[in-house]
């Protein structure tokens, strides 16, 4: 069964969100952990939990995904920037964990200046001061764009955080479409390939999650911009091969597509009237 939803606004609660997920037809949702753009977080009281947990059980939710803030760079060697990074990645795994999602997924960050090598050895410390290895949660390490300083654009950089981590059996991997696409990886192309790089490098067996995202920007531009499905470098077709592919299509698909709610109903309608034909 298609496992499919959107990144959606808990401004108005849980209990709003997953009511909008069930408007929207879909079945899943992506939320931030916390304030994107801030280090705030909202307290849910015992009642609004309850209802958010009844409906998405009442609703057969698949699994559900956290987003961590984008202020979050694990790999800085920046005291101040790290100490918070540390701080909110711990704070967020305990929360997330306690509301039963089952992944947290989070951008790994940029070395700004210290070097690859450092940075990971950064995110690593961080991971392993937040992960205790009885959580029930997955830490998702996010393929990235490499713009910039950033870490995760090459499939080796995620393999080397996650090989040496305390607990890697509580780290997976969530592949951005549009991310590896501004990375190098052709996925137009040759989807084939790059799965089979995945799988040499990481193994498909670690991709708990994708980010079905066209690109506003071409293959290779090491740019982060987001189009809807369809109308951007990637096209629909090549995305929807994503979506049918036998190692990828029993995977939880959430949508980061430049919509409101009313566009994102109608992108999953179309995804799901075309995968039926």
């Amino acid at each position: 069964m298609l496992t499919i939803g959107t990144h959606m606004s808990i401004a108005k609660g849980l209990a709003k969100t997953a009511e909008n997920v069930v408007w929207m037809e879909a079945n899943t949702m992506q939320i931030f952990s916390r304030n994107p753009r801030g280090s705030n977080f909202k307290v849910y009281t015992d009642k609004e939990v309850e209802k958010f947990q009844k409906l998405r059980t009442e609703h057969h939710f698949g699994p559900l995904l956290a987003h961590a803030p984008y202020t979050m760079n694990l790999a800085s060697d920046t005291k101040r920037v790290y100490e918070f990074a540390c701080t909110a990645l711990r704070e967020d795994v305990a929360r997330m964990d306690a509301l039963g999602i089952e992944y947290l997924v989070f951008h790994p960050g940029s070395h700004t200046g210290i070097g690859t090598k450092r940075g990971i050895q950064n995110i690593i410390q961080g991971l392993n001061q937040a992960i205790t290895g009885q959580e029930k949660i997955t830490v998702l390490l996010e393929t990235m764009t490499g713009k910039g300083t950033e870490i995760g654009a090459r499939f080796e950089h995620l393999q080397s955080i996650r090989d040496q981590v305390a607990h890697p059996e509580r780290i997976g991997i969530c592949l951005d479409t549009c991310h590896v696409f501004a990375a190098g990886y052709d996925i137009v192309n040759d989807l084939e390939g790059v799965l089979l790089e995945f799988d040499r490098v990481l193994g498909l067996h670690l991709l708990k999650a994708i980010h079905l995202n066209d690109s506003m920007m071409p293959l290779g531009s090491h740019k982060d911009r987001h189009a809807a499905v369809g109308e951007g470098e990637i096209g629909l077709e090549p995305l929807l091969r994503v979506m049918r592919h036998p190692a990828l299509k029993e995977l939880p698909f959430y949508l980061e597509t430049p919509l409101d709610d009313e566009g994102h109903k109608e992108e999953i309608w179309m995804l799901k009237e075309r995968l039926a034909h």
